[in-house]
């Protein structure tokens, strides 16, 4: 008796511990499951699907600037960005698989470039770059001010995107939901995809630092690519 005793106890303890792990992955859930917010009413939903979680959309390799294209479902739009290797080659940024931001559009430059993009209907609102070496940051801080909630924010660095940034166009950059803004330094090779109204931090993000002993070329890391669905902003 005391034998059953003692297994029933210990089965007991180990039910407790396995509903006290099903319970805490319920809580993470809903906590990722409101990745953005705007005005505490209309949300971007679950936004967690990046290019390494499911779902996963097919990927298609091409040769042509939209070099990762992808179809994703009616809720969500496709995006893929490079940053240039070294300075040579500017990013790029492709929206559902078109060419937004480029050397062939000749929008892309030295610096940080911004693709907007209107949450609801995948068009892009505005493209814009600034000289973070020889330019000034108050052009970048107004233009971080007027972007409206809600909207979806694409941001690739070519050649040297810090040496101007301060800390308060940092920080409006954090409040797009980056993670890395804080570290880029000088030559650091940085893409980000962000929202306006952001209350969580981006899946969508990648930073290589400048580091002479790792760097692929003279002076700079190697190229980066970042891809994946976004949902849309739905109200």
């Amino acid at each position: 008796m005391a034998k059953m005793s003692a297994v029933s106890g210990k089965f007991l303890r180990w039910l407790l511990v396995a509903v006290c792990l099903v319970l805490a992955v319920v809580i993470i859930t809903q906590q990722f499951s409101s990745w953005y917010t705007a005005d505490g009413q209309n949300s971007l939903p679950d936004i967690v699907y990046s290019f390494h979680d499911k779902p996963k959309a097919p990927i298609e390799l091409s040769a042509g600037p939209c070099r990762a294209k992808r179809e994703c479902p009616a809720d969500q739009f496709s995006f893929y960005i490079h940053s240039g290797a070294a300075n040579v080659v500017p990013p790029v940024v492709c929206i559902q698989n078109k060419l937004v931001l480029g050397a062939a559009l000749n929008n892309a430059g030295g610096g940080i470039n911004i693709v907007v993009v209107n949450g609801k209907t995948e068009e892009v609102l505005k493209t814009d770059r600034f000289n973070m070496y020889s330019g000034e940051v108050k052009p970048l801080i107004d233009f971080l001010n007027i972007i409206e909630k809600g909207s979806i924010v694409i941001i690739a660095s070519y050649d040297e995107p810090s040496t101007k940034l301060n800390d308060e166009a940092r920080k409006l950059i954090a409040d797009l939901g980056s993670s890395a803004i804080s570290s880029v330094g000088y030559r650091d090779n940085w893409v980000f995809v962000g929202a306006k109204g952001a209350t969580l931090k981006t899946p969508f993000e990648k930073h290589l630092k400048n580091e002479e002993e790792k760097n692929k070329y003279d002076g700079w890391p190697e190229m980066i690519e970042l891809y994946g669905c976004v949902p849309k902003y739905l109200e």
